[in-house]
């Protein structure tokens, strides 16, 4: 079964992009760790202090596997002031959009 980490976390809006930037290490590890289908953690585009998390993996195994061996970012001043992000068991997935008739 598939798993989803997807949520958000806030940072004092001066400290989000180097807070972006410091994980920019964990995403590149990610992305090339066997059974990482994606993974981001971007700016939000309307909040300037929303950090985004989303990741997708084909197990929780897999994700348990990587959090024991994922890098560290890099230093930052930034720090988490609130956060909503969850892990998600997927099972079922299908196109976005659904034609109807």
């Amino acid at each position: 079964m598939t798993v989803i980490v997807a949520g958000s976390v806030w940072v004092d809006p001066a400290g989000r992009d180097p807070y972006v930037a410091a994980h920019q290490v964990i995403v590149r590890a990610a992305r090339a760790h066997p059974g990482c289908l994606d993974l981001a953690i971007s700016a939000d585009p309307i909040d300037p202090g929303r950090v985004n998390i989303y990741e997708y993996w084909d197990s929780e195994a897999t994700l348990n596997t990587w959090r024991a061996q994922s890098p560290r970012p890099e230093p930052t001043t930034a720090s988490i002031t609130s956060q909503n992000v969850f892990l998600h068991e997927v099972s079922a997935s299908g196109p976005p959009f659904r034609a109807t008739s």
